[in-house]
């Protein structure tokens, strides 16, 4: 079983970006999400790929660790010296993350036993999008994300039922051997065991050794109220699972909030645009305007100017993690017709007459 280029599932250049990356994954997880190809088993079985690449990809001390050994001739991958059928390259971060002797230590209990370090499980991350009224109200979104699940058959192990995995005998459990080059010695990952101090004899069927399988979590996602564009909702422990028994990472919500075509959002703040008409600017009016629980009447003063911003403090959506409101901000402009009646020009032709001067005289004053 080849190992997969994460690059070339990603179609990205081994320079890309951190921004390429998530960008291209984006893209491709879109177009192989489940919730799209309902029954297509061969977009779930990109979408997995796809997954699994940017859990490398993503992280940096991983997409590190995941060069390293792609330049790494004598690194050991892709030999499956665990004893599993094969090597997954994309794991190759962790056994690398755990070299020079931390990632297994021997138990206090004889040669044969091990102590597995445990490991937080990855942190993920997962967008949604939802109305402007929700972002303003809060709502409950259901979301499907990509993740993994401890294997039920061996409980993590990566070890067939009834067995357990073994001290490799090459390394000691080490995880590290060295190869002499004249006068110096390197030290590289075990040829046997591939880094991981442990050698499993007889994989488990269900997981190939991995101790872990591909899945899709469901779950519904509590937006609060006063959620913006770029958001991020934390769900705790809604993460991977720990490797060895260690805690899981959380699952972080984007959220991508849809606009409104009266409302737009300026930080903790949304501004209306109110037109009105030559009439009411000129001589003032009450006029109703919009908010986000309905409609309230402001007063426009007479000899009010195209751009003048009223404020009414405290109207608006909730501050997202913050305490109060924020405000709603009314910017008028004049509603001026493209072409006018006959009886408009002579209308204005009488405001002409009345509003005498050159308004611009000013500025030639000098």
């Amino acid at each position: 079983m080849a190992a997969q280029d994460h690059y070339k599932v990603l179609g990205v250049d081994r320079k890309a970006t951190a921004e390429e990356i998530k960008k291209a994954y984006r893209k491709l997880a879109r177009q192989y999400h489940p919730d799209k190809n309902p029954g297509d088993a061969k977009a779930e079985a990109r979408f997995k790929q796809v997954s699994q690449a940017h859990d490398v990809l993503g992280d940096p001390a991983k997409r590190k660790e995941y060069d390293r050994a792609l330049v790494n001739p004598f690194s050991g991958a892709g030999r499956g010296g665990s004893g599993q059928p094969g090597f997954d390259a994309g794991g190759f971060g962790d056994i690398l993350s755990d070299l020079f002797g931390q990632a297994r230590g021997r138990a206090p209990g004889g040669p044969g036993t091990t102590r597995p370090r445990q490991e937080r499980g990855r942190d993920l991350e997962a967008e949604i999008s939802i109305g402007f009224a929700q972002a303003v109200a809060g709502a409950e979104v259901p979301i499907s994300v990509p993740t993994y699940e401890r294997c039920p058959t061996c409980n993590g192990s990566g070890a067939k039922p009834g067995t357990s995995p073994i001290v490799c005998p090459r390394c000691q459990g080490r995880g590290v051997e060295a190869e002499g080059q004249g006068l110096f010695s390197i030290s590289q990952p075990c040829s046997r065991c591939g880094g991981a101090g442990t050698v499993i004899e007889h994989p488990c069927t269900t997981c190939q050794g991995q101790g872990r399988k591909r899945t899709v979590k469901r779950y519904r996602v509590n937006v609060p109220a006063g959620a913006r564009e770029g958001s991020r909702i934390r769900l705790a422990g809604k993460g991977e699972p720990g490797r060895n028994g260690g805690p899981p990472g959380d699952l972080f919500v984007v959220t991508h909030v849809q606009a409104s075509p009266v409302f737009a959002r300026k930080g903790d703040n949304v501004e209306v645009e109110v037109p009105l008409s030559i009439p009411e600017a000129l001589r003032g009016a009450n006029i109703e305007v919009p908010t986000l629980s309905g409609r309230k009447t402001l007063r426009v003063p007479p000899g009010t100017r195209p751009g003048t911003v009223q404020r009414l403090r405290g109207e608006g959506p909730k501050r997202f993690g913050k305490a109060g409101h924020g405000d709603i901000h009314y910017r008028f402009v004049l509603d001026l017709p493209d072409s006018l009646t006959t009886e408009q020009e002579e209308a204005v032709d009488g405001l002409a007459k009345v509003f005498n001067g050159d308004p611009r005289a000013k500025l030639f004053a000098s």
